[in-house]
């Protein structure tokens, strides 16, 4: 999720431990910790476009890795909080901290090598957005009230209600993917693979994304009481490397770039139907409905030694706000 998420939740898990006295350092401490993690973000370079995106919640973000990490930040802590607390108790308020990391990316949609070095899947349970403003608050009043009163309780709290919104995001996720199975079958379509994830800042409008034969289809689900409201979507072909480029080598590094790209997109790969040569990873886009894309390659056939350029697209159009707006509280789209 976002850093700042990141943190409050390290700093009320550390804070909801400790004791009155060491209250305010722990929070300090597990919120500092929470955030190193995503220093992956700064691996890659202009020489290999898709680096970056390939070690954006890599190693420093999986079980194994935790000890490793908080030891990292604990070090460093020490030396500024050595006369106020000792290494065993920074190391143990670091340890929380930084082992809130992987988990919590791992509830999203994007995923995680939680795994790592022993599996290189990317684990997404898709239960909550990258950013929630509902969970984001809940987790800062408790964090701000806990530090200002030295009370490990609020931060109790907090961490209750935010582990009954993961539930409820679990809940909704699964209702969805129900919903999103019932609307292939109305279809007609026989499924051989498919997801659903909550859009931005919410747990009521999901997009579920299914693949039948060689087509993908993305189609919007709002999960509200009572029944729930589709809102179809549209389609697009399927990419497949051997049919679509029988002509690249595959030894070229245009060709171990789409392989990448297939690995990061967990295989969710089509043509962009806007956009000549581009593939795009088709389970991301700015409407639940839309297949327009959020990133994708350039594949320039002409330079198979060169690498795949990574784009990244957004639509922040009003109309597109106004659909977005629409389908979140239940209405009828708008022309």
């Amino acid at each position: 999720m976002d850093p700042l998420t990141q943190g409050l939740l390290g700093g009320a898990l550390a804070l909801s431990v400790a004791n009155k006295k060491e209250a305010r350092l722990a929070a300090a401490i597990g919120f500092t910790a929470a955030l190193p993690a995503d220093a992956d973000i700064l691996i890659g370079g202009s020489h290999d476009p898709l680096l970056n995106i390939e070690f954006h919640r890599h190693f420093t973000h999986s079980l194994i890795f935790i000890p490793i990490g908080a030891l990292i930040v604990a070090s460093i802590l020490w030396l500024l909080l050595r006369k106020r607390i000792g290494f065993k108790g920074i190391y143990f308020y670091a340890l929380l901290g930084y082992g809130t990391s992987g988990m919590l990316d791992a509830c999203t949609s994007y995923g995680t090598h939680l795994l790592w070095p022993f599996s290189d899947e990317r684990i997404a349970w898709s239960i909550i957005a990258i950013i929630d403003p509902v969970f984001t608050l809940a987790l800062l009043i408790a964090l701000i009230l806990g530090f200002k009163y030295c009370k490990p309780g609020s931060a109790r709290i907090g961490l209750a209600f935010a582990g009954a919104y993961l539930l409820l995001g679990l809940w909704q996720h699964q209702n969805a993917l129900e919903s999103a199975r019932e609307l292939a079958a109305q279809r007609g379509h026989e499924v051989q693979r498919i997801l659903v994830k909550p859009t931005l800042a919410n747990l009521i409008l999901w997009r579920a994304v299914y693949q039948s034969g060689d087509r993908f289809y993305a189609d919007a689900i709002r999960v509200g009481p009572g029944s729930n409201r589709f809102y179809p979507g549209g389609s697009a072909r399927m990419f497949v490397p051997a049919r679509d480029l029988p002509d690249l080598p595959r030894d070229s590094v245009l060709a171990r770039d789409i392989e990448r790209f297939y690995r990061l997109s967990n295989d969710f790969v089509a043509p962009d139907p806007g956009r000549d040569k581009v593939l795009i990873d088709i389970r991301y886009s700015m409407l639940p409905t839309s297949i327009t894309p959020m990133w994708g390659i350039d594949i320039d056939l002409a330079s198979p030694t060169q690498h795949a350029r990574f784009r990244i697209y957004r639509d922040r159009s009003e109309n597109m706000r106004q659909k977005f707006v629409a389908m979140l509280l239940g209405r009828d789209l708008p022309e």
